[in-house]
């Protein structure tokens, strides 16, 4: 709602709904050069996953505290459900800290959106899930050339085994494309474009709700609409939760699935 209600000069006789002249006003710190608001919450985000877990296991006991019990469980999701199973033991625990780390970076960055203090996901730029996405291209890169040699891993992309001699060209083109160029952009995009539509979609109904309910005391009857949309944007509050926690889930889960692609020559 800050996106659409900040405003350096606003005519409210005028104007119904105040913007700024330009939306970098919204991250720019002018006492801070070359550091904005953005750079600032995208720290955060990675401190509050530090902070947690050195919480949650700087005193470690047989008998578990909650917060250790809770570290454990969310760790022994991302290793169990997601390295382990998609990739395999044998690979999935060389994976594991990568995985566990952008899938809590990405959680609580997710979760920035329903902060009160913050109400912006950092996801909803898209210069962060592009950054994302490309280490784990790099990552699932890499990996396929290590496990399988350069010749190898190529190879199978531009050749695949088990298809017809005469779809073999066609099939290895359409292929490499997707692993160079269609993975990390869907990666990146998926994240992107459901935090950006979620958050405005949640804007919109909490500022629709103030505006309606704002103009009762002049007897606008019509003002009453106001908390319908208090209620659907509500709805979208809770529900926007959820999204955070799937998307986090998804952008780990497709890494975790493009690496062991990679890793294990049968996949292909």
């Amino acid at each position: 709602m800050e996106l659409i209600l900040a405003a350096s000069a606003c005519d409210p006789e005028d104007q119904i709904i105040c913007t700024p002249a330009s939306v970098n006003e919204l991250f720019e710190l002018p006492f801070v050069g070359g550091i904005n608001r953005y750079m600032i919450l995208c720290f955060v985000a990675a401190l509050v996953v530090v902070v947690f877990f050195y919480m949650a296991f700087r005193n470690r006991s047989l008998v578990p505290s909650k917060l250790q019990a809770l570290g454990e469980a969310a760790l022994g999701f991302v290793r169990n459900e997601i390295a382990i199973g998609i990739i395999g033991r044998e690979h999935g625990l060389k994976y594991f800290p990568y995985l566990a780390s952008i899938f809590f970076f990405i959680l609580v960055g997710n979760l920035m959106e329903v902060f009160p203090l913050t109400l912006f996901p950092i996801t909803s730029r898209i210069g962060l899930p592009i950054f994302l996405a490309l280490i784990t291209w790099v990552i699932f890169l890499f990996a396929g050339v290590r496990a399988q040699g350069f010749v190898g891993y190529f190879g199978h992309l531009v050749w695949p085994p088990g298809v017809p001699t005469a779809l073999k060209p066609l099939v290895g083109l359409i292929e490499l494309v997707s692993v160079i160029l269609v993975r990390p952009f869907s990666l990146a995009v998926r994240l992107f474009a459901n935090l950006a539509a979620g958050h405005v979609m949640l804007a919109l109904m909490l500022l629709s709700s103030w505006v309606f309910i704002g103009s009762l005391p002049s007897g606008n009857i019509n003002g009453l609409w106001g908390f319908l949309w208090a209620a659907l944007g509500l709805f979208i509050y809770l529900f926007e939760i959820l999204v955070s926690l799937l998307q986090a889930y998804i952008f780990t889960l497709l890494s975790a699935v493009y690496i062991q692609t990679s890793v294990e020559v049968e996949a292909h």
